[in-house]
């Protein structure tokens, strides 16, 4: 079953004992990702074809670029940029011959979710595999809470989520769980959370206490990348520096 070749990378996650393990799993994803749209998939005709009608968001172009391999990401971008013009100058040709008909659209409410110039900049391969892989990994956790009771306990031990997550897992627990196992899961769920967020709220406190002079001798404890894991904790993952994203 799809679940259990899903919860090796979960247990992973676990065992790094990260601030939120599905910000780990979307990190390690997300490079692996952008990997492979730079690597064999470049001469793919399918993906292709799939890059060139949703393109990039500015972020997953950023880190294509900064992986270094600009003759694969020349070769995407090439097709991508001639299938794009090709729409923006036929949008351009059926705007001049109907004048009026976008303010018509706009007025009727159709105009954003029509407007393909528009559909240009709000699409992303990467952003939608990503999200997709997310969610599985988000109901995994969810069918392990269930059924494995070695899960349930890391699990409850565990640093809790971003914010970003918790709330993903929140809504996702009803299409999942009924009756006592809904009702014991958001249990355990919220109080993991507010007890991590109190203790990372905690630790961010004495870090700006520490910059009092009558606190210079005293040790920093956790508190040194307190700012980093507040951060991790109210957003999701963070892009500072390399390597940071997982703690």
């Amino acid at each position: 079953m799809r679940e259990h070749l899903d919860t090796i990378p979960i247990w992973d996650a676990y065992k790094a004992d990260a601030e939120c393990p599905l910000c780990r799993l979307e990190h390690i994803n997300e490079a692996s990702y952008v990997e492979n749209f730079l690597g064999a998939s470049v001469m793919e005709p399918s993906t292709r074809v799939e890059v060139n009608k949703k393109g990039f968001c500015q972020n997953h172009f950023r880190q294509m670029f900064d992986a270094g391999n600009r003759l694969g990401l020349a070769l995407i971008a090439d097709t991508y940029m001639r299938d794009t013009i090709a729409l923006l100058a036929d949008d351009a040709k059926k705007r001049a011959s109907q004048p009026g008909k976008s303010r018509i659209a706009k007025i009727a409410g159709r105009h954003e979710h029509d407007d393909p110039v528009l559909h240009v900049t709000d699409t992303c391969i990467l952003c939608e595999r990503l999200k997709n892989t997310m969610e599985r990994y988000a109901y995994t956790i969810i069918y392990m809470w269930r059924h494995e009771s070695e899960f349930r306990r890391a699990f409850e031990s565990s640093k809790g989520f971003c914010i970003p997550h918790y709330a993903r897992l929140l809504a996702l627990t009803p299409d999942h769980l009924n009756g006592r196992d809904e009702c014991e899961f958001i249990a355990s769920l919220t109080a993991l959370q507010m007890k991590n967020l109190a203790r990372v709220e905690e630790e961010l406190t004495w870090f700006t206490q520490k910059f009092d002079y009558r606190n210079k001798d005293k040790p920093w404890g956790n508190s040194q990348d307190a700012v980093e894991r507040a951060i991790l904790k109210l957003r999701g993952q963070m892009r500072i520096e390399k390597g940071n994203n997982d703690k």
